[in-house]
């Protein structure tokens, strides 16, 4: 459980690209210099860099402010722009928002791009995922253009897509459409349904429970059920009258800067008030927990899975009949998923001397990992997850990016693969009935559909519930490329472009990645590319460490002290296009969000000169101040802390906010941020933004899009996507230099 990623699917927050560095001057053993202009006196308005008419910038004042840290003394000129609420911050930020609005505006383009943009987001069809089969019928979230939200539905089968009928719309309980659905558990008879809803952006989530039958409120709500934070999860009683919740503390119970923290997990019985719940399990647990609930098939026993922040660690505990809860896999065993059997039998997935995976399984009753029985070995492919059925267990398997199925019968022997497209991804199983099995398929060029196996003959059928998309991407071609990072390592590419598009460095390009938490990069599908390939345009996605494309060691070997691997691997792929003539430096973009966006402010303040124009969301930037935020807390065993002599050098050589240089001609910049967002603070981009707009000896644009209704991307409205898409294009279509798109 990633909370700082935008969803599983990793599109990285913008349906534009699909989420699916040279090193820097200094070694990771030598902390760089402060910031030269750091000498300047307080209220200093920035020096105007000699050189071509820059934007009129809002005036920012310098105010340094001094930290030591293990004898090195660091000045941020701009610590005053961390008070979102202050404001002279407020009114900065208002100002930074109408040069950004009046630059974007007057781009000859936009007007045609959005209307291309809602017209293609407006026109894709149906869809369905997040499936649950309970019973006897199928949950599902679906997503419905023009509506501004998903919403929660419960259909017959994937077959009789026509029998669909909506349980909660959160469009109704808000018609601003700012109030969204964070996740759904249906009860295993299939009769109640929990849900939990937030709003803004802001991923702080209450549960309410909705009677299936009727689609009526049961009355019972349960508050601070989710967090942005620390995420929230929900597992039902077997006979659906309660439910084990995870709860965040109220307030009262803690200090406000712990109210993101310090999960538990609680039981509710349905009818009674939530003052009366049940304290289950959980005081021992870190601040940073983050904590998954199941039910096993019976419901006899649930399961609670406890990580230790976001980098990939956990613990496991078991709660039997009696109500007894047993720790069962510490951090050391590296056990990073389990699954109930049909049988109530745990399915696990370790990396322990394993680091693309295997499977173990224990029964229920006799809990000692050491006599765990090994079902699937390690093999080349790296084991995502699994689906036990009654004499089947389905693989999903990652290689390097894209994926593939296995089967195996219950005693581990192999039973061949589910035929699936190349270069495509497996986003969910599902079982169904018996052996039966549901899948969820997408690629780059084909748009999302749930497909069905049959055990008995090892076909494969597409389902009714299936996109279309108002494109067609039947003239483009799709290679995967390797490039050679700095220290020999081959890094993986996938790269997109019309038939025919000539190798002459002269197409513009877009290049993508992420490199962070094991999240891994795969095959994905944009409507929205369509006009970016009609533009001559080519796509290009990086498979970087720091993500799972390979197994833990892929993810080890660009985390902590070892972060600098995955900017070397970016900056690879980035030359790579240069040198076999995909694009040139004149014509390449690149974006990211999230992590990603700390990897595009790692690639301009390392690399400025190779590339044109960088669009960079809700990203982080000070990567010192970073884990004094409520999520970065959580980050801490993704990306080290301060407090660690070694982890804080490697931390300041790379961290983008302190390696901007005066005087440097950085490229086009648009930042994206949301003022709701609870993953990464505003202030990063506020910070980034304020810090090159002073120092750019360019005249290219340093842009902040700052959103004050929206915020790490998970629950923003289809309008306000559309308007923001509309922005990237326009931004990215004039600085590359690109013609106004076609009507249609």
């Amino acid at each position: 459980m990633n909370r700082l990623r935008t969803t599983p699917v990793v599109i990285l927050a913008l349906p534009l690209l699909a989420a699916c560095s040279a090193p820097s001057s200094r070694p990771l053993d030598k902390p760089a210099a402060p910031p030269a202009a750091a000498t300047r006196p307080a209220h200093a308005a920035p020096a105007a860099p000699s050189g071509p008419q820059r934007l009129p910038y809002p005036a920012t004042a310098r105010r340094p402010v001094t930290s030591e840290y293990h004898g090195i003394r660091v000045v941020d000129d701009y610590q005053w722009l961390e008070d979102g609420s202050a404001p002279e911050v407020v009114r900065w930020v208002d100002e930074q928002n109408r040069l950004s609005r009046g630059y974007l505006d007057a781009v000859p383009a936009r007007a045609a791009l959005r209307a291309r943009v809602q017209e293609i987001l407006s026109a894709t069809s149906a869809n369905y995922y997040a499936l649950d089969d309970a019973g006897g019928q199928l949950f599902a979230l679906k997503n419905q253009p023009p509506k501004q939200q998903p919403f929660l539905v419960v259909l017959r089968s994937v077959n009789d897509p026509a029998s669909a009928r909506t349980l909660v719309d959160p469009e109704v309980i808000d018609p601003k459409g700012h109030t969204t659905i964070d996740w759904f558990v249906p009860s295993r008879d299939g009769k109640k349904v929990a849900v939990s809803l937030s709003e803004g952006g802001t991923e702080n989530g209450t549960v309410r429970v909705y009677d299936v039958a009727t689609g009526k409120e049961a009355g019972d709500t349960i508050p601070y059920a989710n967090s942005g934070t620390a995420g929230g999860s929900l597992a039902w009683t077997g006979d659906g009258k309660g439910f084990y919740y995870t709860r965040h503390p109220r307030p009262g119970e803690r200090p406000p800067e712990d109210m993101g923290f310090f999960q538990q997990i609680y039981f509710h019985k349905l009818g009674t008030p939530d003052k009366d719940d049940r304290y289950e399990l959980g005081k021992e647990f870190p601040r940073i927990a983050e904590v998954e609930l199941t039910t096993s098939e019976s419901g006899r026993l649930v399961l609670a899975s406890v990580q230790n922040g976001d980098g990939g660690e956990y613990w496991h505990y078991l709660r039997d009949p009696s109500g007894k809860w047993t720790r069962f896999a510490d951090l050391p065993d590296k056990v990073i998923g389990v699954v109930f059997g049909s049988d109530d039998r745990l399915y696990l997935l370790s990396r322990k001397d394993a680091p693309r995976g295997k499977v173990l399984r224990l029964s229920p009753g006799k809990l000692d990992l050491a006599k765990a029985e090994l079902v699937v070995p390690e093999s080349e492919a790296v084991i995502q997850d699994f689906l036990p059925t009654t004499g089947r267990l389905y693989v999903r398997d990652l290689l390097g990016g894209p994926s593939q199925i296995r089967v195996f019968d219950l005693k581990g022997r192999a039973l061949g693969t589910v035929p699936i497209p190349q270069v495509s991804s497996v986003r969910q199983l599902v079982r169904t009935r018996g052996d039966e099995m549901l899948f969820r398929g997408v690629s780059y060029t084909e748009p999302a559909a749930w497909f069905a196996y049959s055990a008995k003959d090892g076909k494969v059928t597409k389902t009714p519930l299936a996109m279309t998309a108002p494109v067609s991407y039947a003239d483009v071609d799709v290679v995967r490329e390797a490039c050679t990072s700095k220290d020999g390592t081959q890094v993986p590419i996938s790269i997109l472009r019309r038939k025919g598009t000539p190798l002459d460095g002269t197409a513009p390009a877009l290049l993508t990645g992420y490199g962070g938490y094991g999240t891994s990069m795969m095959p994905g599908f944009s409507p929205l590319w369509r006009l970016w390939f009609d533009q001559g345009g080519v796509v290009a996605i990086a498979n970087l460490r720091g993500g799972g494309e390979f197994g833990e060691a892929w993810h080890r070997g660009g985390n902590l002290t070892k972060k600098q691997n995955v900017f070397d691997d970016f900056a690879a792929c980035a030359k790579h296009l240069v040198d076999r003539r995909f694009t040139s430096p004149g014509r390449l973009a690149i974006h990211g969000g999230s992590n990603g966006g700390l990897l595009m402010g790692a690639q301009l303040t390392q690399h400025p000169e190779m590339v044109k124009a960088v669009v960079s969301r809700v990203g982080l930037y000070d990567m010192l101040r970073v884990e004094l935020t409520p999520n970065g807390a959580f980050n801490v065993t993704e990306f080290g802390t301060v407090k660690d002599p070694e982890q804080f050098k490697a931390l300041y050589a790379y961290s983008p906010y302190h390696h901007v240089k005066d005087g440097t001609a950085y490229p086009s910049i648009l930042f994206l941020t949301g003022a709701n967002d609870p993953r990464v603070d505003p202030w990063h981009s506020r910070k980034m933004a304020a810090r090159l707009q002073a120092a750019t000896s360019s005249s290219a644009p340093i842009l902040l899009r700052a959103s004050g209704s929206t915020g790490h991307g998970a629950g923003t409205p289809l309008s306000e996507e559309i308007e923001e898409q509309a922005d990237v294009l326009a931004f990215l279509f004039k600085e590359l230099g690109l013609g106004v798109p076609p009507a249609k």
